[in-house]
């Protein structure tokens, strides 16, 4: 995926979400398009703070990859498409409007995460206790 894209999905989350400074930790992995000094600079910018897997540990980042291995089979792979703009568009509905709102996910008890937010309107910082 093009560091482009990726940015991209950064603004559009941060300006839906606006994560409070210091306390949004970004999972990714050692892929160009995390690496990036833009990227960095963009997460910087939002006050978030970078976190990548270490090289060759498949199990801190298996919640991303399950995330960009979905994306990549449900839409990227499903045609070729004629200009970026019809793919971001096609991305951006298949996050906001399946993924976050219908896809229920195992991680937060089978619950779409909207429908986890509802039930759970106050999130836990980092130094909560899990």
């Amino acid at each position: 995926m093009r560091t482009e894209l990726v940015i991209d999905a950064l603004g559009m989350a941060t300006l839906r979400r606006t994560p409070e400074s210091g306390n949004t930790i970004l999972h990714s992995d050692h892929g160009s398009q995390f690496t990036a000094w833009a990227f960095g600079q963009r997460l910087r910018a939002a006050g978030i703070l970078p976190s990548m897997g270490s090289v060759g540990d498949c199990y801190d980042n298996s919640m991303m990859e399950s995330f960009w291995g979905a994306l990549q089979l449900e839409v990227l792979d499903t045609k070729i498409w004629k200009t970026r703009d019809k793919l971001v568009t096609a991305i951006f509905e298949w996050i906001g409007c399946w993924y976050n709102r219908e896809r229920r996910h195992s991680r937060v008890g089978m619950l779409s995460p909207a429908e986890f937010e509802v039930r759970n309107p106050e999130r836990p910082t980092p130094n909560d206790e899990r």
